[in-house]
């Protein structure tokens, strides 16, 4: 059997720089009944004994500690509520209270609602999170102000207001763009050269099609996404883009914005066919995930896992520029095998 060569965050800089590791990397993503479901499995209490186990690469994600205004049990800094639902399948903490909902005008939001402030922020333990952690690739800063705010004024509210009310969400997007630009700005001058990625995201597209049209994304999300996409480079680090569903027309782009790695690589979805992905886009930027959550981790055999991996890593993992993990959260539905199948075929058929 081989054995690694390479340190986590080598392997991940050899990737975003076009270089060819000593295997593909590997990364986790699941809900925590899953986490939890498979370290049972496993016989095993810790999550690094996890990532050991299936040679995933662990990252560390950094985040000021919140010092603002006392916040109620179940709401955020934002003043918005969440509950825990379940659906049967899984628990998930979803947005209850949208603080905006009810407000008609500009002004109203104004007079009567108070964006969170950076000085609510404290920095000076962001070092402390990266304590002996440094061999790790390094999550740090980023923004997604579009889900924001339809948890701010509820999500159909938030989708009308895009036609109905473009000067509300002119203002509420460039408050919450402003807030986390500065965050961001903040860790990287705590830990500066330390951070490897920054995640810039939007969710811009359904099974079908892109959720917007091209030029409402053009208008109210890609220029706010470019300057902290600016900022990310400014400082040595990369700019990884989630964004779910069938979103291959803005692809260029977000390529034109400053996007390095594009997460999750829904294949399933109309028009993101992995090859033409790769051939069309392959010498300009990454790919993060590639395994589908839809049908083959939660219902396709062990057989159905293995084939995916290895189609996977030989598609996007030629000549390097691919981490290979689940589209999306691993659900609690997911059999344990195939998530196991996941990561051994992948450590097994990974390696260059």
């Amino acid at each position: 059997m081989a054995i690694d060569s390479m340190s986590p965050v080598e392997r991940w800089q050899a990737v975003l720089n076009k270089k060819k590791p000593d295997r593909v990397p590997l990364f986790w993503r699941a809900t925590r009944e899953t986490l939890e479901k498979v370290k049972k499995h496993l016989g095993i209490s810790e999550d690094y004994q996890l990532f050991k186990k299936l040679h995933i690469d662990e990252t560390v994600s950094v985040f000021p500690e919140y010092v603002g205004p006392n916040i109620p049990e179940g709401y955020d800094f934002f003043g918005c509520g969440f509950k825990n639902v379940s659906y049967g399948t899984g628990v998930y903490s979803e947005c209850v209270f949208h603080p905006l909902a009810d407000f008609e005008t500009l002004q109203d939001i104004k007079k009567n609602y108070t964006f969170p402030s950076i000085d609510w922020f404290d920095f000076s333990r962001i070092k402390k999170q990266i304590e002996g952690k440094e061999h790790l690739p390094i999550f740090g800063g980023g923004m997604e102000p579009f889900l924001r705010y339809t948890q701010l004024r509820g999500l159909e509210r938030a989708m009308l207001d895009l036609i109905e009310k473009p000067d509300i969400v002119d203002y509420c997007m460039e408050q919450i763009f402003q807030l986390y630009y500065k965050i961001t700005q903040g860790i990287y001058e705590k830990i500066p050269g330390k951070v490897l990625l920054t995640m810039v995201a939007e969710d811009l597209g359904s099974q079908e099609t892109l959720l917007f049209s091209p030029d409402c994304i053009r208008r109210f999300f890609l220029p706010r996404m470019k300057k902290m996409m600016e900022l990310v480079h400014q400082n040595g680090a990369y700019v990884i883009t989630h964004s779910d569903g069938a979103i291959r027309d803005i692809i260029p782009d977000l390529i034109e914005c400053g996007m390095d790695v594009l997460d999750p690589v829904q294949w399933r979805c109309k028009g993101m066919d992995r090859m033409q992905l790769k051939k069309d886009f392959g010498e300009k930027i990454c790919f993060h995930g590639a395994m589908d959550n839809q049908y083959t981790m939660p219902f396709g055999s062990i057989e159905e896992v293995k084939k995916e991996v290895i189609e996977n890593i030989e598609i996007f993992g030629n000549n390097g520029g691919f981490f290979l993990g689940p589209c999306h959260n691993l659900q609690a539905i997911t059999p344990v095998e195939n998530i196991i199948t996941m990561y051994e075929t992948a450590y097994d058929a990974g390696w260059y």
